[in-house]
């Protein structure tokens, strides 16, 4: 059972990102801040979710949140400042987002910079824990992988509906065929050791 806050503020934020092992596609935060007496027996971390789960629970939290932010931080922001610190910016423009200001974060993971003056808490398997986190690992997981079936239409060789840019594959196999695209992060890794590819 995920528990409802950290701290004893009213306006406790909970924010995560999803899409940081990705090739291809922006790195996407939410950030979320849910009422106290908020309630789901669903919800947990969007990695142990089905996407039909994902994609069930994302109204409800959009509707019962407080307030919610969703931020997309871009492949070429990505490969100007590295994908730690895009993550990091991805959810500062998320809390941004947010309609109010809140009192306290809890950030998933073990890195992140201070957002204003606001105090925050990282927690390790932070959106396996608050409610809130976990919220916010469904924002982000969902809102960019809508945003990849978007581009998947431009480009469907990479099969992005499916893999969501996440390197497996059949998606480095597109990548030796068929050579990049706007939307791929240049300063990854795009291809196993045993792959070449010309840029």
């Amino acid at each position: 059972m995920l528990i409802p806050n950290y701290s004893n503020n009213t306006l406790e934020c909970g924010t995560d990102e999803a899409g940081r092992g990705c090739l291809a596609g922006p790195v996407t935060a939410a950030a979320v801040i849910l009422p106290k007496d908020f309630k789901n027996l669903i919800l947990t971390d969007s990695k142990q979710l089905s996407e039909k789960k994902r994609m069930f629970l994302k109204p409800i939290i959009e509707l019962e949140a407080l307030h919610f932010g969703v931020a997309h931080v871009f492949q070429e922001e990505i490969d100007s400042i590295n994908i730690l610190n895009a993550s990091i910016l991805a959810m500062h423009i998320s809390i941004n987002n947010l309609k109010k200001t809140p009192e306290f974060i809890i950030v998933d993971g073990n890195k992140f910079k201070p957002y204003k003056t606001v105090p925050h808490k990282t927690i390790i398997k932070g959106d396996s824990k608050y409610l809130s986190i976990a919220a916010a690992s469904v924002l982000a997981k969902t809102h960019r992988d809508l945003y990849m079936d978007k581009i998947h239409e431009e480009f469907p060789m990479y099969n992005w509906k499916q893999n969501k840019g996440y390197p497996t594959k059949a998606h480095r196999e597109a990548i030796q065929k068929y050579g990049i695209t706007k939307y791929h992060r240049k300063s990854f890794k795009l291809l196993a050791a045993d792959l070449k590819l010309d840029l």
